[in-house]
């Protein structure tokens, strides 16, 4: 039987459960689930650093966003809470957008 020792989404079991196949889980601890949350959300970036299409693109990007989500409410907020955060800092600082690469800063 394989082992798979990661964070997987809530209806997973449910999934393996409805092709007959035994499985084993356990529910995290708040500081061991906020730990596999970090590794997943590692491993959804290199995957997303890995994909050469646009359309897997933005499906490793939606794994990103899911991730989020969870991450913000483990730190006691909402996600309208963190986009309201990017934005003041968009307001403050810019985006991404005008793709400007800086170089160097002299004195």
């Amino acid at each position: 039987m394989p082992t798979y020792n990661k964070l997987v989404r809530d209806k997973i079991p449910e999934i393996i459960k409805n092709t007959g196949k035994y499985f084993k889980t356990e529910i995290l601890s708040n500081n061991r689930y906020i730990e596999e949350l970090k590794t997943k959300l590692n491993a959804e970036i290199t995957e997303y650093q890995e994909t050469t299409t646009d359309t897997n693109a933005l499906e490793e990007l939606a794994d990103v966003l899911e991730l989020m989500h969870a991450l913000a409410g483990v730190h006691g907020t909402s996600f309208d809470e963190i986009e309201k955060l990017r934005k003041e800092k968009a307001a403050k600082r810019g985006g991404f957008t005008d793709r400007i690469f800086l170089i160097e800063v002299e004195g």
